[in-house]
């Protein structure tokens, strides 16, 4: 059993590592993790078997009838190896009580949180080092048995045939099954709030929507054949759409695109290529092998930037040091950042450029 209440980023970071015990143990893992979404985006992995899935972490996690069954639904792994992946002291003191009502020894845990990350190390890495800790009560017949780089240090995710179909049959609605596909991803967490769209200067990752339209202009010119969306969850459309709104579309090729979990997977298996913000779409465009290109802004891209397992480009722009916040980043090192992207294997890449 893994527990982990991240994020859309949070959690695919946590792929490499649920591969690790899969390895370790010889089973796939259950995972405790917060709403129905990690079903989706662990919904072919063959190192997953199972979710127990948590509505909320606020609040007690013992005293409502849903934490209860929670605590109930985890009993069924008193006799099996928990590994606790939350990083805060807060979050994981809410964690022990829910493990003890379950009737889950201690000596059948592991914490991450007490475990120090190394200067410069990435948080895939810290992940795969906390997966070769054994709880207690498993080290004499668990005894680390492979070598270390047996599992990849990046995340690979899959696509069921369901997500297939849907996002051929959307495409085909929308009559953009045979072009190439860029995807755009200016949304991150902390753009929408319950009053709306959080102003820029209170977002080191907005970067301003002129810059968002001359990028898509200049790809648009770059491969003229390529369908162009802006994309975003559905609490982002109003966003995505004043995007839309503020970029020169002469091209009918420039479009936003409102996009469910499933769906957004699997156009990333297809996709020609991305730019994203640093945020969770980011991270599931490098897992599912879509060339990349990611800013950053006030974090350290040495530890959180996305990581393919498929061996596709992930492109890095701006980060600490140098940069604080996104809309520090030019316009043009994007461009030919993206420009310079290597052609995705694979995948029809329609490479008729218009003469620059």
């Amino acid at each position: 059993m893994v527990i982990r209440f991240g994020r859309l980023g949070d959690t695919i970071l946590l792929q490499p590592l649920l591969r690790k015990l899969q390895q370790r143990y010889g089973k796939p893992c259950h995972v405790l993790a917060l709403g129905d979404w990690p079903q989706v985006l662990f919904s072919a992995q063959p190192e997953v078997d199972g979710f127990i899935p948590l509505r909320s972490q606020y609040g007690s996690l013992l005293f409502s009838p849903p934490r209860w069954r929670v605590a109930m639904a985890l009993r069924k792994f008193r006799d099996s190896p928990i590994y606790v992946c939350e990083p805060e002291p807060r979050a994981t003191t809410k964690v022990r009580p829910l493990l003890s009502l379950a009737g889950i020894p201690k000596e059948h845990c592991e914490f991450i949180q007490p475990m120090t990350m190394r200067e410069n190390e990435h948080w895939i890495d810290w992940l795969l080092r906390f997966g070769s800790q054994t709880p207690a009560a498993f080290r004499a017949s668990h005894a680390w048995t492979m070598p270390e780089e047996s599992t990849s240090m990046a995340p690979q995710l899959q696509v069921t045939a369901a997500e297939r179909n849907d996002r051929d049959a959307w495409l085909r609605t929308q009559g953009m099954l045979e072009r190439p596909l860029v995807l755009l991803q200016p949304g991150n967490k902390r753009t929408i709030r319950w009053n709306g769209v959080r102003h820029a200067d209170d977002d080191e990752k907005s970067w301003p929507a002129q810059r968002w339209g001359e990028l898509a202009q200049a790809i648009s010119h770059r491969l003229p054949q390529a369908q162009i969306l802006f994309c975003g969850s559905p609490a982002e459309a109003g966003y995505i759409e004043s995007l839309l709104a503020a970029t020169d579309t002469h091209s009918l090729r420039i479009d936003t695109a409102v996009l469910p979990l499933g769906r957004l997977k699997a156009l990333l298996e297809v996709a020609h290529s991305m730019v994203s913000v640093d945020t969770g779409p980011a991270h599931l465009a490098a897992a599912m092998g879509c060339p990349l290109v990611v800013l950053f802004g006030g974090r350290f891209p040495t530890m959180w930037a996305p990581r393919s397992g498929r061996g596709s480009a992930v492109t890095v722009i701006g980060g600490l040091p140098e940069t604080r916040r996104i809309d520090e980043i030019d316009t043009a090192p994007v461009i030919s950042a993206w420009r310079m992207l290597p052609p995705r294997e694979g995948v029809q890449a329609a490479e008729v450029f218009a003469a620059e």
